[in-house]
This record gives structure tokens, sequence and C-alpha cells, in this order.
């Protein structure tokens, strides 16, 4: 029986060998591990288990933001266009990622760029842009395939969204004619990335955005030989904050420029938050109520006729009769009160209940969702041109912008087909639209701010005296809700310069909303305006 038993336990031990040879064992994989391509090699990243709370409930996961930082060469391919005047462009397009360090070397952060670089040309000599959207929190997408790239998204004439599947095609506007340009992703956008969410926090904010810019200026200018180059900044919304830092910033550094283009411009952020200490944002965007109101066919026949004359006609109002009345307060009359109603009807196109129930003071999102509510129609607040009904229910009190919807999904699927199948950058890590989106909780601004409100126009001030060759473009969208025309105006207008200095400013304007570059004729001029800047400002040999 002892003999049975022993034979029947070794047959037993047998099988289970036989059976743990049969199973392969578990793999585990390396929560950073993801897979790369040939051409470049991705950061990595960790998917999140969702977790489960004390009484079962599923939670959502929490990202891991844990990115490996090690250099890899840049992706380099050629190309051709033809120019506007028909001359064809030869150029070398180069997309890729340099690292920003700290003072000991080590890699914090990895900036994603794409360089456009005109093929038969003395690099030291030849002007070059440096370009940024955004947000704060906005990969720079919108300007890269809306204006300055060699190829664009295919949108409809006037901007409109098109029918998918959507397309690039040559972008003849392009200002590569006169200026090699550099398309530069802010950190934790695009496929730019920080070491991780903490480090983020280091780039996340007025100051260390500037200063993680700078260090790339200064790095792309060194490993790529441009030193001696005339060298621009092209700055976009909060690109425009972000320009006039870089430059005050990089002139207490030995970096100057020659020029700083600043489209759909916001320097002091007391011009544009409304709110109830704060009426200098409601005066200051009356002129392009007007202007969207006139383009809906809003305003009274007088106005309709002439765009010129309402948004004068507003400016004067909100300059004096209007400025005076909001200073009154409760001391405002019966009379008075009627007065400043009937005028803000005028041109604004909205009705006066709403006007009189808003305390005489017209918010953004206020404006938006009521001067086509009778069609039950939304406006855009970064181009007023846009209209759709709100997604939710027309009353619904939540923001709803037709302008940001309608151009989403076209760049953001023509840039990630154009990213690899023309320029041959091949990453599994996603492009990131938006910092705020994709880090979410991590992702908080530090505005800095003095006063209460941010502020970069003392920036754009001491850049200017100290160098007094440097020259400012500004570029002011009429139908820009986000940063209104009348405001970027009385920023400029209050940077406490003398004349001399206030000759280095110049403006340009388009009937068209935030991102100009979005209506076709508005394109053509603005690549007119920027490339006749470029070319008058480069020392002549």
């Amino acid at each position: 029986m002892k003999t049975l038993r022993l034979l029947a336990a070794l047959l037993l031990l047998v099988s289970f060998a036989a059976a743990q040879r049969r199973t392969p064992p578990p793999t585990t994989k390396s929560p950073d591990a993801t897979a790369t391509t040939p051409n470049t090699e991705d950061s990595k990243t960790a998917e999140a288990t969702p977790r489960t709370s004390a009484e079962g409930e599923k939670k959502e996961p929490t990202p891991i933001t844990k990115f490996e930082m090690k250099e890899v060469a840049p992706v380099v391919t050629h190309h051709e266009i033809k120019s506007a005047s028909g001359k064809l462009l030869k150029y070398t397009a180069t997309a890729g990622r340099l690292p920003i360090k700290d003072a000991m070397g080590n890699i914090e952060a990895e900036m994603f760029f794409v360089a456009y670089t005109l093929d038969g040309q003395e690099p030291g000599r030849r002007p070059l842009t440096f370009a940024f959207n955004g947000g704060p929190g906005s990969a720079s997408i919108w300007l890269h395939m809306g204006a300055l790239g060699p190829r664009k998204v295919v949108l409809q004439e006037q901007g409109w969204m098109p029918q998918g599947p959507y397309r690039v095609a040559d972008n003849p506007y392009t200002p590569l004619d006169q200026s090699d340009m550099v398309l530069v992703d802010a950190i934790g956008t695009g496929y730019s990335r920080p070491l991780d969410a903490a480090t983020g926090k280091k780039f996340w904010g007025l100051k260390g955005d500037i200063e993680g810019f700078g260090e790339f200026i200064r790095m792309y200018i060194s490993r790529y030989d441009r030193w001696s180059s005339p060298l621009f900044l092209l700055g976009e919304s909060y690109g425009t904050t972000r320009a006039a830092g870089i430059a005050g910033y990089l002139a207490d550094k030995g970096i100057a420029f020659n020029g700083i283009t600043l489209l759909s411009t916001i320097l002091d952020f007391e011009s544009v938050i409304t709110g109830r200490r704060n009426d200098e944002a409601y005066l200051l965007t009356l002129p392009t109520y007007t202007a969207i109101a006139w383009y809906h066919h809003r305003l009274a026949a007088d106005l309709q006729a002439d765009l010129t004359k309402a948004r004068a006609e507003a400016e004067a109002f909100a300059a004096g009769e209007y400025t005076a009345a909001l200073a009154k307060g409760d001391r405002l009359s019966g009379d008075e009160r009627q007065f400043v109603i009937d005028k803000l009807a005028r041109y604004t196109g909205l009705k006066k209940e709403f006007i009189d129930n808003s305390n005489l003071r017209i918010d953004v999102r206020g404006f938006t969702a009521n001067l086509l509510i009778d069609e039950k129609l939304r406006v855009g607040r970064l181009d007023g041109r846009y209209t759709a009904p709100n997604p939710v229910a027309t009353l619904d009190p939540g923001f709803f912008d037709p302008s940001s919807a309608a151009t989403t999904p076209p760049f953001n699927a023509a840039f990630n087909d154009y990213i690899r199948r023309e320029l041959g950058y091949k990453v599994d890590m996603p492009y990131n639209l938006s910092a705020r989106d994709a880090f979410r909780e991590n992702f908080k601004w530090n505005w800095d701010e003095e006063m209460g409100y941010a502020d970069t126009a003392s920036a754009l001030r001491a850049a200017l005296i100290k160098n007094p060759y440097m020259k400012v473009q500004v570029m002011e969208g009429y139908f820009d809700l986000a940063t209104p025309y009348a405001a970027v105006n009385y920023s400029m207008d209050h940077l406490d310069l003398a004349p001399q200095y206030h000759k280095n400013i110049s403006f340009v304007t388009y009937e068209a909303g935030h991102m100009v570059y979005l209506h076709g004729p508005s394109l053509e001029k603005m690549h007119k305006d920027y490339t006749n800047f470029v070319t008058s400002n480069v020392p002549q040999p």
C-alpha cells in the first residue's frame, strides 16, 4: 500500500509539472512600456488602472504621467511648393524635440517643433521666425496648419467646416518665401512633454512658460547655427502674452529680436476679464459687439450701411457716455439709465430688457447666447461670424463656441495625417491639442498676478526700450471676442512710452475673428502684412 501511495504521489507531481510546462507564465508588462517606431522613440506613459472605492464604486483612473526623456534625432524631409507669386519654393522640414534642461544639465522637458527652412540659403543671414499659439495650454497646430506652414488644412472659403474626410493642400501664403519658420508646441501640448506632472508645473505658469520658451529659442539657434539670423517672434492669443514676455526676458540674456508680431493680442488681462469690480472690460468689448451685430445684420439701417461708421460710433460712446454712466453706479438716474439702454441696444442689436437685466454690463457669454436667440442660434466667441444651435438646449446656461466646434475636427485630423505621412514623424503618443484636457487636474496655470491681473505689457515696454530697433506689429480681427480689438488698442496706448518708441508699433486689421487666417481673403492679406513686416525690418547688405 505504501508503494502504491508513493507511486500515486509521484504521478501527481509529474502531471502538475507537465501542466506548468503547457501553461505559459503570466507576463508582467512594465507600466511605462509602449511601442515605438523606427523613426522616433515615444516618450513613455503608463495606462492607469481604474480604482474601486470601499463601497465598490468604480472611479475614473488617475493618469500616470511619467515620461522618459531621451534625445532622438529629428526627422528630416524635403519638399517643394509654389508661392502666391508663382515662385518655386524648395524647402526642408525638420520635426523633432529639443531638451529643456535644469542648471545641472538634467532634462526636465522636451519641446516639439517643426522647422521649415528654404533650401539654398545662407542660414546666418536668413530671417527666422519662432511661432506659437497660446491657450495657455494650446498646441500650435492652428498657426501651423492654418497660416504659416507650407501645407494647410482645407476649409471652405469663409473658414467654415468642410465635409470629412479632411485633407491638406499647398499653402501659397506661407511666409516661407521671406522667413524660415519654427512652429513650437508649449510643454504639455502637441508632442511636447514634461518629465512628469510635478515637473510640468514648473513650466505651467506665466514665468515658467516664458523661461521654457526662452531656453528653447537659445537651444535652437545654438544647435542650428542661427545666432546671426534676423530673429522674429509671432504669437497668437496667449502666445502674444508669451511673446511679449520672451522679448523682455531674452533681452537681458543677450538675445534681441528684429520684430514681434502679436496676432489677437492680450497683454493686460484686466482689459478683457469682466466682473463686478472691473467695468473697463465691458467698455472695451462693446465695439466688437457692434462689429458682430453688423455682420449678422442686427443694427439700425444707418449703422448697417457702414461698418467703419458703426465701430467709430460705438468706440466714441464707450469712451464717453458709457464710461461716465458705469462710473456712477447706483447714482445713475432713471433717465440716464434709459439713455444708456437705448444706446447699447443700438450698438449691440440686443433686446433692451436683456440689457436692463444685465445692469448695463454685457459679458461675452450673454452676448453670444442672446444676439440671435430669436433664431435659436449661438454666436462664436473666437469668431463671431460662426453660428450654430446650442447642442444641449437653446436656453442651456453652459458656454458653447460654434467657431471652436467647427475648426477642431478638421485641424486635428489633417495634422495627424500630415505629420505622420508627409513629414514621417511617427510616434504612438497622442498629439495634445490642449494640455488642460490631457493633464486634467494636474494642469493648473500659475498666473503670477500683479495687483490681481496677469500682465506682460511691462515686459514688452522694457524690450522696446532696451532694443530701439525692435518693431512690433499688432494684428487684430474685428469679430474676435476672445481678445477684442479695442482692448488691444487700449493696452498698447498705455505702455507709458515716449513718441519715438510708439513709432515702432504698427497695426493691421482684418474682417475676421481670433484666427484671422480662417477667412480666405484675410489669410492672403496676413501673408502680405507679415512678409512686408519681415522684409522691412531686416538690415540690407
